[in-house]
């Protein structure tokens, strides 16, 4: 496909290379042989600091429905900190290459279309949600994507993600950039977001609905501060979870209707035998934790909806807190993955277990619609340069990261720019 000139672009002067340094500009269009890249290999899987590494790699090359996208900036989420860990399956062993780029956000700039690609073209600014699909199975054509034997995730099933100079996407992962963000806002919430709106409005017939109840684990964190502005904006009422006294002004800034210290209780964990004196003292617990609900959304008014993504350690006292024909609603296990619970709350009051995974294109695009009208906000807290890549994971590893949502620059060269001239005139002469 012939580059479009009206691209928005106004024309500037670069040399034509193999390999530019990083926050060095090619000409428009022109893709290097080669680029950087924080690469994870099988003998180095570890810790992110010890498994990410950069590398010289050689730039992808496009399929006929492909993008090439040049990375101005990308988002930091669990799932590298899984592809570096190898846990819970190493990525070497579902894509089969020989190293891994992590990274399922990003915002930037299209650099390359395939020839059969229609909607875009070079020079638009855009953001990536990350569902990949072979489009062509019947869950792909008047079903669920996501149900898709195809269905993968760019960046962490497969090996070509944000955390590199290029990424080759397919062209129906790409969506318009909020132009009023810079690029590092603009590429921390594609994923959390979109994860977060079809957990809420995806499982008929359990959407979200005007007035409901619904308790946010971790909601000082990505998904959880999107969880509590969709909330907000379909009018239902949002209970926050924190771990940390110092998060609750954070979460009630975001329009949570109460929030609730995990730590001010102790019913944490798999679940005890049940009808053993462990499982009683557990139980009060829970209940006293059910209670601290009831105060917020007033006596006898258990959730309609539990927001779960910390999975092990609090997946006991979602299921019972959940009212009946209520729906607790799952995308992660970040504190393990034996969940446990009684049934016989399940069975007995009719609740609906679901797991979520992602969301597909039209999901995604509601969701970022929101975020280009600003009825979202990002939430940006912290920024790193593309040499703290590991630094930043390590952060979230730890559970040492601020309220809100993490970036990375990759080649925009500094923080606060919002246009490619911006980043063109700051980067290096």
């Amino acid at each position: 496909m012939a580059l479009d000139t009206q691209t928005g672009i106004a024309e500037y002067d670069a040399p034509k290379k193999d390999l530019y340094e990083i926050g060095e500009m090619p000409p428009l269009g022109h893709v290097p042989a080669q680029m950087y890249a924080w690469a994870i290999r099988r003998d180095r899987q570890g810790e992110p600091n010890k498994a990410m590494q950069v590398e010289v790699v050689d730039t992808p090359k496009l399929d006929s429905h492909e993008v090439l996208v040049l990375v101005m900036a990308a988002g930091v989420n669990y799932n590298g900190i899984w592809a570096g860990l190898g846990v819970p399956v190493s990525m070497f062993d579902v894509h089969k290459q020989d190293y891994h780029i992590a990274g399922s956000d990003a915002s930037g700039i299209v650099w390359a279309v395939g020839d059969k690609v229609k909607n875009w073209k070079v020079g638009d600014e855009v953001v990536i949600h990350c569902n990949q699909d072979d489009g062509d199975d019947e869950e792909c054509n008047g079903g669920d994507p996501m149900y898709s034997s195809s269905q993968r995730i760019w960046g962490y099933e497969t090996p070509d993600g944000s955390f590199a100079q290029f990424t080759r996407v397919q062209a129906q992962q790409l969506l318009h950039r909020p132009k009023h963000l810079t690029w590092e806002e603009s590429a921390c919430y594609t994923l959390t977001l979109a994860t977060a709106y079809r957990m809420l409005f995806g499982h008929h017939p359990h959407e979200l609905k005007p007035g409901q109840n619904v308790l946010v684990w971790g909601a000082s964190g990505g998904l959880g501060s999107y969880a509590i502005q969709l909330i907000n904006a379909a009018g239902g009422n949002a209970i926050g979870v924190i771990s940390d006294e110092s998060k609750r002004d954070f979460v009630m800034g975001l329009g949570a209707k109460g929030v609730i210290n995990r730590k001010d209780f102790s019913c944490w964990g798999q679940l005890p035998t049940v009808n053993t004196p462990e499982y009683d003292v557990w139980f009060k617990e829970a209940r006293r934790f059910g209670k601290a609900i009831w105060d917020i959304t007033g006596k006898g008014n258990n959730v309609d909806i539990v927001f779960e993504h910390p999975g092990e350690s609090t997946f006991p006292v979602s299921n019972l807190v959940c009212k009946k024909g209520g729906m607790v609603v799952i995308c992660a296990g970040t504190t393990g993955f034996n969940c446990t619970f009684d049934v016989r709350y399940t069975w007995m009051h009719q609740k609906r277990l679901q797991g979520s995974h992602f969301a597909h294109l039209k999901q995604a695009a509601a969701a970022n619609k929101l975020m280009i009208e600003r009825r979202i906000d990002p939430y940006m807290s912290e920024v790193f340069p593309w040499a703290e890549i590991p630094d930043a994971h390590m952060k979230m590893y730890k559970n040492e990261h601020k309220p809100g949502n993490m970036s990375v620059l990759v080649q925009s060269p500094k923080t606060g720019l919002r246009t490619f001239e911006d980043a063109l005139e700051a980067g290096p002469k």
